[in-house]
C-alpha cells in the first residue's frame, strides 16, 4: 500500500511568517539579528536547532526559556493568522476521497503542531502525524518519515513526500520516499523535482492511481 506523508509549515500552511516573527520578536531584545540568510538556513529545522544557530550571537537566556516565549507569541496568532494555503487543502481533500493513506511528518514540536492542525480542521484527513520531539533527529535525517511511514503502514518506495525546503526532501528521500518539493518562493532545488504548487491528480500519477 502506498500514500502521501506532507511537511507542514510552507506545505500546507503559511506558518513561517508567524514563527519567525516570535523568533524576532523575543530574540531582538538579545541583541540578535535575524537576516533572510539565517531563515533560509533554518527554516524546515526543530526550534532546538533554530536556537543553535543564534546562540552564539548574544547573550540569550537558556534554550527552553527562550522556546516557551516564542511559542506564547506564535501561538497566540494562530487563530487570527493562520492561513492554510488552498492548494494543499484542495489535494489533501482529494487524496483523501480517493482514499490515499495521509500523514504529516512536520518539524514543529506536537504541541504546535496539533493546535495548527485544530484551527486550520485538518487533522481528520490524516491518519499519523509526527512531531519534530517524537525523534531522535531532526531533518534532514530521516527520522519523522521513517516514523511516519511506520505509523500509516506504507511502502516508502511507491510513496510521495511534499516538502518545501531541500532537508526536508532531503530527509524523505533517505526514508525512501518519492519526493516533491512545492517551490512557493523561488528556492533554488538541483537535486529534487519541483512544481509550484500541490496537484492531487500528479500525485495520484505518481502513485499508480
Amino acid at each position: 500500500m502506498n500514500g502521501v506523508i506532507f511537511d507542514f509549515d510552507g506545505v500546507l500552511a503559511d506558518s513561517e511568517p508567524i514563527s519567525w516573527q516570535a523568533w524576532r520578536d523575543v530574540l531582538t531584545p538579545h541583541g540578535v539579528t535575524i537576516a533572510d540568510a539565517d531563515i533560509l538556513a533554518c527554516t524546515g529545522t526543530t526550534s532546538r536547532d533554530t536556537y543553535r544557530h543564534f546562540q552564539d550571537r548574544g547573550r540569550l537566556p537558556p534554550y527552553e526559556e527562550v522556546l516557551a516565549e516564542v511559542d506564547v507569541r506564535r501561538r497566540s496568532r494562530y487563530p487570527t493568522d493562520l492561513e492554510a494555503f488552498p492548494d494543499a487543502v484542495e489535494a489533501v481533500r482529494t487524496l483523501a476521497s480517493a482514499g490515499v493513506p495521509l500523514g504529516v511528518a512536520s518539524s514543529s514540536s506536537r504541541q504546535n503542531l496539533d493546535r495548527k492542525l485544530e484551527v486550520l480542521d485538518l487533522g481528520r484527513y490524516f491518519e499519523a502525524t509526527v512531531a519534530g520531539d517524537e525523534v531522535a533527529n531532526g531533518k534532514p535525517a530521516p527520522d519523522l518519515y521513517l516514523r511516519a511511514v511506520a505509523a500509516l503502514g506504507i511502502e516508502a518506495a511507491t510513496s510521495v513526500a511534499v516538502e518545501d525546503t531541500v532537508i526536508g526532501a532531503d530527509a524523505a528521500a533517505a526514508a525512501g520516499l518519492r519526493t516533491v518539493i512545492i517551490n512557493r518562493t523561488g528556492l533554488v532545488v538541483d537535486h529534487h523535482p519541483t512544481v509550484s504548487e500541490t496537484d492531487p491528480a500528479l500525485i495520484l500519477l505518481w502513485l499508480g492511481r
